[in-house]
């Protein structure tokens, strides 16, 4: 299982980006899929996950409204667009599989490199 995260950058609040997570190694269109992001000492959060067919997906309270996932199963690749940045934003976020959510934590079996999303101005 390979996932590899980019698209992150520095961005100035209310801004917009746009993350990508290329997946190899296992059947994609089969498997709910995850992004989380980094608590700077204390885990991974839960942000947003979509079903295998891409018709459900589902957020944490602070980013409704403003982040959507999305997937192209034809291209193994998972999608964050997130507008309208605040910088309780900043911070590495990764695309992951197999994810258990407690509370606002995830514990996932496989997540990649993450890529880091900087809300400044």
């Amino acid at each position: 299982v390979q996932l590899q995260a980019s698209g992150g950058g520095l961005v100035q609040p209310g801004g917009s980006l746009r993350l990508s997570c290329a997946a190899s190694g296992f059947a994609f269109s089969s498997h709910w899929m995850f992004w989380i992001r980094q608590i700077p000492g204390m885990g991974l959060e839960y942000v947003s996950n979509i079903s295998p067919d891409g018709e459900s997906a589902n957020y944490i309270d602070s980013v409704k409204g403003r982040f959507t996932i999305s997937r192209d199963n034809a291209k193994n690749t998972l999608f964050l667009q997130m507008n309208n940045l605040e910088p309780e934003d900043t911070t590495l976020y990764y695309c992951a599989r197999d994810c258990n959510i407690l509370g606002r934590f995830a514990l996932c079996s496989f997540f990649g490199q993450g890529t880091l999303v900087t809300v400044s101005s």
